[in-house]
């Protein structure tokens, strides 16, 4: 049974799954030994700027949930995933005050600095292990300490439990996205109370923490009316963040195995017992976040495939699959950047801001769009080589086979650098891994798929995967790792 596949048998769960770019409404089915997943509705997530900064339009983006329940049809329960970081606030009524603010919004520009006054960053990644990123929850409620819409706020919720919220009424925050705003600490799995306290976050802003799995409310009798659905319908905590229910789709048979979550963002690391919390871990930007059945997603975020996706709207959005065929006749690691440098992650002028960085490191500069994607993907895969090799010696831990799920999955050159470059064979699939995670721990709530491991062999038995062995110079790779990394 493929993900494209329609069936008729089976449950049936609502998977809303929202990236920094779209929102879709997927319907898994789930069967003993099938899975199928089907697009209900996808709708575009457009940012805003306004004079005071980049918000999210997030009621765009809940009648968008709303519709795309509609279409989906009866469900025996529904699961929202999305990114991190970002949060609503609500007044003591429960509205919301304002639309939320956008991580790539300027305002905590030059805040970790300030936090690290009073928190040391080697103190900070001791207690919660997680990377310096300027748009970690943390420095974002620091950045608005003074405003008036924090001083009036009741409740603070993440971007999927506010939409649950808004579906059943009912408030929690869950615990993989928790893990993002460095306020969790990755041992206990629960709030870092004392660094709260250091920085003066009042945690009771805070709804009490939800594991993947709990309950979450049942859809509220004016949101049934207006998706057309008989009540009652259950809403399902799921991994919440949506790179943990993409890990939860990883289909990898057993232990030894590294993951790149792609799309917007690559997302490249391990599935660990426990925490890593080391100086070399830290100096090395390594974050450890909180996965399905007290795992930790022990990951590096890479820039992903926003760099080119930024170039190709500035290019008036030229046919993809022909420029990659372009840049496959480029020649290979002519020029590369540090796909993880923060100069990347504002929006505007990719191309050039890419030349410039080629030009300024004394490479050749890439001047055409096949060029200007060649760089961007030899770049992608050698940051995925940096950081698997870099996760596998932090962790004492070595892996046989890199598991590349999520959007990126659909570009071929690119899973294929990725296994050249990392020397190790590279599986691809499947594309729709937040959702699948998200319908599984649906299902598996319900009592249709066991353990974690048997979630993993069932994707592995239904979705369509693909196989990329490594080949070419593994010296050529270590070349271009030497142009970033020398003094």
């Amino acid at each position: 049974m493929t993900a494209t596949t329609a069936v008729t048998s089976g449950h049936a769960y609502a998977a809303v799954d929202l990236g920094a770019s779209s929102g879709r409404v997927m319907v898994g089915r789930v069967g003993p030994d099938s899975l199928d997943l089907t697009e209900a509705h996808r709708f575009p997530n457009r940012p805003v700027r306004v004079p005071e900064g980049l918000r999210w339009d997030i009621l765009a983006l809940y009648a968008g949930v709303l519709d795309g329940l509609r279409a989906a049809g009866q469900v025996d329960s529904v699961g929202i995933d999305s990114w991190a970081v970002d949060y609503g606030l609500l007044d003591a009524d429960g509205a919301l005050l304002g639309n939320p603010v956008h991580y790539r919004d300027a305002r905590t520009e030059g805040v970790a600095e300030k936090v690290w006054a009073t928190v040391p960053a080697a103190d900070l990644y001791a207690a919660t292990g997680l990377q310096y990123a300027p748009f970690n929850t943390l420095y974002q409620l620091t950045a608005a300490r003074s405003t008036h819409q924090l001083a009036s706020a009741e409740r603070l919720l993440l971007i999927p439990d506010l939409l649950t919220y808004w579906l059943t009424g009912e408030t929690g925050t869950e615990i993989t996205n928790a893990s993002t705003t460095q306020l969790i600490d990755p041992r206990t799995r629960d709030w870092s109370y004392d660094i709260a306290e250091r920085l003066g976050i009042d945690l009771r802003l805070f709804a009490p923490l939800r594991q993947p799995g709990d309950p979450a409310g049942l859809l509220q009798p004016h949101v049934l009316e207006e998706t057309g659905l008989t009540g009652p319908v259950p809403v399902t905590t799921v991994g919440s963040h949506d790179t943990a229910s993409a890990v939860a789709a990883v289909p990898a048979t057993g232990e030894r195995f590294a993951y790149i979550c792609t799309g917007t963002w690559s997302l490249a690391g391990l599935e660990l017992d426990a925490p890593v919390l080391t100086e070399a871990s830290r100096a090395a930007n390594f974050t450890n976040e909180l996965g399905l059945d007290g795992t930790v997603r022990y990951l590096r975020n890479i820039m992903g495939l926003w760099l080119l996706q930024e170039c190709i709207r500035d290019w008036g959005h030229p046919d993809l699959g022909e420029l990659l065929s372009a840049a496959a006749e480029v020649a290979p690691l002519r020029c590369v950047v540090d796909a993880g440098d923060a100069a990347f992650l504002a929006p505007g002028r990719m191309a050039s801001r890419i030349a410039d960085a080629c030009r300024e490191s004394g490479q050749p500069v890439p001047e055409s769009p096949a060029e200007v994607t060649r760089c961007i993907l030899d770049s992608l895969a050698l940051a995925h080589r940096r950081a698997l090799a870099q996760a596998q010696s932090l962790a004492d831990h070595p892996v046989d086979v890199v598991h590349i799920v999520g959007g990126g999955t659909r570009n071929a050159l690119l899973c294929q650098l990725t296994a050249d470059a990392c020397g190790l064979p590279v599986v691809a699939g499947p594309a729709e891994a937040a959702a699948l995670g998200n319908v599984l721990v649906q299902a598996r709530a319900h009592g249709l798929v066991g353990d974690r491991a048997s979630m993993r062999r069932l994707l592995a038995r239904t979705q369509p995967l693909r196989r990329y062995e490594p080949r070419g110079d593994a010296a050529a790779w270590r070349a271009a790792e030497y142009r970033l990394t020398r003094p």
